[in-house]
């Protein structure tokens, strides 16, 4: 058994937890390669299993960075509570071997494929776990996109930016712009805008079944920034396409329970009483 751990480098208690893991599975006879942000290259062995030391953010690079592997994800938390690193460093051991026995609790999430394509070829093509936003990257903020979905012309935004969020997603940009909460293992697109100048400014849930295609228009006043999951950024063009459309893996997220994302939501945004 081959098992790959991705840390966080930023977070002070990571290098010493990996130590620990490393070690216990080591012992257990376990292969176990380490992957960072600061790697350029993923190993290419096979490995079975993906063990993510840091918080969400450290989620959401080991699900963008192994999303072709098809593999699970253990995400230990060493960051503040989190909605998708659900697992307590103290917990990892018991999580890996219920996961080892075959009797581990999966969430399936919902990932995007976001490409540009640019004069009728793809220049640009990357997943994200939690949205995708289009945003001004000059002084005038102000920026103009149109949004197709299923054949026809559903909006077009004067506004500071567009935000496509997972339902896993709901929770991060999208719900501080104002954007509805969903369940994170929902199949949905939430289309948000941040702070428009139009009378529609009413977020909107789209289903999967077609992609969505945003037109960069081309009289802008500022710069046109592409931004996966708050972590990659890619300039665009005026005139450029963006399309969101339902990615074909899912993340497998190993959680500590079915009721993780409520206490979460429940303990950190104090949803309820």
């Amino acid at each position: 058994m081959k098992v790959l751990l991705v840390v966080n480098p930023q977070k002070a208690a990571s290098q010493t937890l990996a130590l620990e893991i490393k070690t216990k599975l080591e012992e257990r006879g376990i292969t176990v390669n380490s992957f960072s942000w600061t790697d350029k290259a993923l190993p290419q062995e096979d490995f079975e299993l993906a063990i993510s030391l840091g918080g969400d953010g450290t989620v959401l690079f080991t699900a963008r960075t192994i999303a072709a592997r098809k593999v699970p994800i253990l995400p230990v938390n060493l960051g503040t509570l989190g909605f998708i690193a659900s697992v307590p460093p103290v917990g990892w051991l018991d999580a890996f071997e219920i996961w080892r026995a075959g009797k581990a609790v999966f969430s399936q999430r919902l990932m995007l494929e976001i490409a540009v394509e640019r004069r009728g070829k793809r220049v640009f093509e990357l997943p994200a776990m939690n949205d995708a936003v289009i945003s001004a990257s000059g002084i005038a903020k102000t920026i103009r996109l149109r949004v197709h979905f299923n054949g026809q012309s559903i909006a077009r935004y004067r506004s500071d930016g567009l935000i496509a969020a997972t339902p896993t997603g709901s929770t991060a940009y999208s719900a501080s712009a104002g954007g509805p909460i969903l369940d994170p293992e929902m199949e949905a697109i939430i289309l948000n805008p941040v702070c428009p100048f139009t009378l529609f400014k009413r977020p909107l849930v789209l289903p999967i079944t077609e992609p969505v295609q945003i037109n960069i228009e081309h009289e802008q006043r500022s710069g046109v920034l592409l931004t996966i999951d708050g972590q990659v950024t890619e300039a665009l063009e005026n005139g450029d396409f963006v399309f969101v459309s339902a990615a074909l893996n899912k993340t497998q997220l190993i959680v500590s329970g079915r009721s993780a994302f409520y206490n979460a939501l429940h303990t950190k945004l104090s949803h309820g009483t």
